[in-house]
Parts: structure tokens; sequence; C-alpha cells
């Protein structure tokens, strides 16, 4: 195992997938459709311990099982996609500690699929539903591509689209998001990324389900990236609560990165912003304004999805501006 990276706050590793041995969590009977309070935790994990969880495809589980396939009305019930798996109590967390969560590995099915379903997407028709009708493409998956078509393949970028912790009460869909996580559908969160959450509940009830072997930017079509079912190697640690941590942070090999979630979509933008001229003022010696002066230099920022109740926006920065 090397240690890859120092934050100030945590470290991430990136571990030889040679050397991952990991306990595994089974979807069948874990699934669940809300992030919420109070929910039976189905297995105990501790901070360090190598875990391997399932993560079933976004909905039609037992369809999409060949490239012929297609999505049909009947076979879609909202709010009752994004399945994630757990909750999963974390031995020692607690309210005032936050949870990081650093994946090592995803290991994808050979079929995925992205559609067209009226009513989900950025062109929503909410009165007739009709936009561009229904479509299907169901995509072999393997030696690191995508394979959209006979002469066409894409490189995958594994990614978690669901990851979070139980809420401060209530329960949230998981087609939604907030502080707590949820349905972000932000593309680096897979292999080498820890995020950090702040923990709300006893155990911190971790969820993380939705997987896709691709996605672009803003996540322009409601039903899917290219949605595949998953298996997530990841970890945790507990550590101290970053002074003023409230959205999920994001680290990588190269960047740290800031989320917000919000509709309108410049509101998401802005507390990703916020977020990351708090960040650089408490961790990296700025003070807020010369943080927010150096934003407008060097941050690197987007939309990853305007799909989901709430808009994801993030933003990003460099570490070899931080050394």
């Amino acid at each position: 195992m090397a240690a890859a990276l120092a934050a100030r706050s945590f470290l991430t590793f990136l571990i030889d997938k040679g050397q991952l041995m990991s306990r595994l969590i089974e979807k069948d009977g874990n699934l669940k459709y809300a992030l919420a309070q109070g929910e039976a935790c189905v297995e105990t994990i501790s901070p360090g311990e190598m875990i391997k969880i399932e993560c079933e495809i976004n909905c039609n589980a037992g369809v999409i099982t060949s490239t012929e396939s297609k999505i049909t009305p009947d076979k879609v019930k909202f709010p009752f996609v994004n399945p994630a798996t757990g909750p999963l109590f974390v031995t020692g967390a607690k309210p005032g500690q936050a949870l990081a969560v650093t994946i090592h590995d995803m290991e994808l099915d050979e079929i995925g699929y992205t559609a067209l379903f009226p009513g989900a997407g950025m062109f929503p028709d909410w009165v007739r539903r009709k936009e561009f009708g229904q479509h299907t493409r169901a995509m072999r998956v393997s030696d690191g591509f995508v394979h959209w078509s006979d002469t066409k393949k894409l490189p995958i970028k594994p990614m978690v689209g669901v990851i979070g912790v139980a809420p401060v009460h209530g329960a949230v869909l998981t087609v939604d998001n907030g502080v707590h996580g949820g349905n972000l559908d932000v593309q680096e969160i897979g292999p080498g990324c820890t995020i950090t959450f702040d923990i709300h509940q006893e155990g911190a009830a971790l969820y993380i389900g939705d997987c896709h072997a691709l996605q672009g930017d803003g996540e322009c079509v409601g039903m899917g990236a290219t949605e595949i079912g998953a298996r997530v190697t990841f970890s945790t640690a507990l550590i101290d609560k970053p002074k003023r941590l409230t959205w999920p942070r994001i680290e990588t090999e190269t960047h740290i990165a800031t989320l917000g979630c919000a509709r309108p979509l410049e509101d998401a933008m802005r507390t990703a912003f916020e977020e990351m001229v708090y960040w650089l003022a408490d961790d990296y010696g700025f003070t807020e304004a010369e943080a927010y002066l150096f934003l407008g230099q060097i941050a690197e920022a987007r939309c990853t999805q305007m799909v989901n109740p709430k808009y994801t926006y993030i933003c990003k920065v460099a570490k070899k501006h931080l050394r």
C-alpha cells in the first residue's frame, strides 16, 4: 500500500488492485431508495477496513441483460430508481466528526445502458411528456471501453453517482441530494478519490449506489450516462471535522474540489465557490478575499448534472497551485 497524497486533514490511499483484500457486502436485500435518518443499518464496518460493496444498476435490474434490451414504461417506477446499498454503520462515527470515504477500485458489469425517457432529462415537456420519444441504447462494456457502436469505442471513466450519509432528520430520496450527499453525479467520485462528509448520525449510515461507466458533463440524459451495475471497493476514515465543512469535499491526486446542489443552477455554482473560499482560507493560508481573487484566476468549475431535483456544480483547484 502506498500513500499517494496528504491533504491537510486526511490521507488518500491509492492501492495496487492486486493487493485489495476486502469484505463483500451484497446488494440483495440491502437496497434502499432513500438516505434516511433512523434506518436500520445492514452491516457494521470499521475505519480502515477494505470493503467491496455490490451496487445495482439504476433501474430495471434483470431487464437490461443484453445489447438488445429495451426500457419500457412499466419497468420504470419513479421515484424507485437509483437504489443504494446500505446503510452501513461505521464504528466510532459520531456527529461532530467527518467521514472520509476513499474509493479504491470499481468492477463493472458487462452491459450498461442509456435511455431517453419522457419527463427525465434537460428538456422535460411537463405537460405532454413527448420530447424525443422513448429510446434505449444498451451497450457492451469491456476491455476499458463502452462499445457505443461497431465503429465507436468510448474509454470508460467509472464513477459512483449516489454516495452519502444519513441526513440530519427525515429521508431524502436517492434521486435527490443535499449536504449529506446522495445523488451527486460527480465524475470525480471514482477510483482514486476521497470524499468527505459531515456526520449527522451515530455510525454515519453510509450508502453507495448508482454507478456509471461514463458520464458527460451535465448528464443531459435523465435516464443516465452509461448506467451499470458495479462492485465498489472502498475504505473509510474518521477525521476531525474541517472548520467550515458543510457540503461534501472531494480530493483526487491532482485536485481538491467542493460542490453545491441547488436550483437554479447559479445558486449551485455560488455554493461550490463559497465552500472553496472557506477551504482555502481555513487550510491553505488565504484570507477569504484573497481566496476569492485567487479563484478568479485558476478555478476549474462546471455543472456535472442538471437533471436531478437539485443541480450539481463543482469548483476545483489544482494542487500544483497550493504547494
